[in-house]
């Protein structure tokens, strides 16, 4: 969990991933979750996949080297219907023991656990996802060692009472994105934004462009410039991105989210001359702004299409909210 200077922020968003592409339909599958690390490993504590009963995995807790030892359990956990601990130790020459050769030099503790439809697992995991999803920070407790039920709970539900080894993790919200304009080239930017787990919201006053199709994953929103304050909780949103490729709505879009004083990172797509311009249209309100925007958005990386053109903004938008520190001329551009 990060926080950048005004809000918690959590940039791990294998939860939410894992929710997204976790399959509708009725399948038995087993939930693993790494809840103790030492040393040197590949994914650390609150990192999770599934293991599916067709031999087949959602996400990964090592680079390959432990899923086909990992799969083995989920089996004897599916069959059996009961919660289990495993450890993996890669340090030194026992680390061929396990028939792994990771060389990773560290150890791990896998928490594996039915997760199939009705399963405890699997309710603590939708019910902390539609959290985050609102912008909420939650919980999850996982019991990996005790003389009662071992398993995933909800923070608000009741865990086993007895004494027992638990990893607590408290879930801040995943980054959630404001893109202001839904031109062509804002698709790449959600598309890119999607892939990592973020939250995404698109405004634009022209029907024609915010169609929530073009935007799979994001909510999409057909709104005048004016009433950005009103259409979208901005005190919610991580990050936002003016880029309509419309002078006056860029004007009104900056000017709502200088009187809003949120969110603390403000993107403005274009040339520095278009900028400037945008900067005398503001006036007094450019200062209100100083502290906030880059422009133009992203990081120099030589993108020449939008689709590297997304990736120098969400890569911006990504080490700005990591708490990253680039050079002046990069990342603390003002609109003058």
């Amino acid at each position: 969990m990060w926080n950048n200077g005004a809000m918690d922020v959590r940039l791990d968003t294998s939860l939410e991933l894992l929710l997204e592409r976790a399959p509708l339909a009725q399948a038995s599958r087993v939930l693993a979750t790494v809840v103790a690390t030492a040393g040197s490993t590949y994914r650390k504590p609150g990192a999770r996949m599934l293991l599916m009963a067709d031999g087949s995995y959602i996400g990964l807790l090592s680079g390959g080297c432990l899923e086909s030892d990992l799969q083995i359990h989920a089996r004897e956990v599916l069959d059996s219907g009961v919660a289990r601990a495993v450890e993996y130790d890669t340090r030194g020459p026992d680390d061929i023991l396990f028939g792994v050769g990771a060389g990773c030099e560290g150890t791990m503790r896998v928490l594996l656990e039915p997760a199939g439809p009705g399963s405890t697992a699997e309710a603590a995991l939708a019910a902390v996802g539609r959290l985050t999803h609102a912008g909420e920070t939650t919980s999850l407790i996982m019991v990996h060692n005790s003389q009662m039920r071992l398993g995933t709970y909800h923070g608000k539900d009741p865990a086993p009472a007895e004494r027992a080894r638990a990893y607590v993790e408290i879930l801040a919200p995943p980054p959630h994105l404001l893109i202001c304009g839904a031109a062509p080239d804002a698709q790449p930017v959600v598309s890119t934004a999607r892939a990592l787990g973020w939250r995404v919201s698109v405004v634009d006053h022209r029907p024609a462009y915010a169609v929530a199709a073009r935007f799979p994953g994001a909510d999409v929103r057909v709104a005048n410039p004016k009433s950005l304050r009103d259409e979208v909780d901005l005190a919610r949103c991580h990050a936002a991105v003016v880029m309509s490729h419309h002078l006056p709505s860029d004007e009104v879009y900056l000017r709502e989210l200088a009187q809003a004083g949120v969110p603390a990172y403000v993107g403005l797509l274009g040339p520095k001359a278009r900028r400037a311009r945008l900067a005398k249209e503001l006036g007094p309100l450019t200062e209100t702004l100083r502290d906030r925007i880059r422009g133009p958005v992203g990081l120099d990386i030589g993108a020449i299409t939008p689709e590297g053109i997304a990736l120098s903004i969400v890569g911006q938008i990504h080490a700005w909210l990591a708490g990253r520190d680039y050079s002046e001329a990069v990342l603390t551009q003002a609109v003058t």
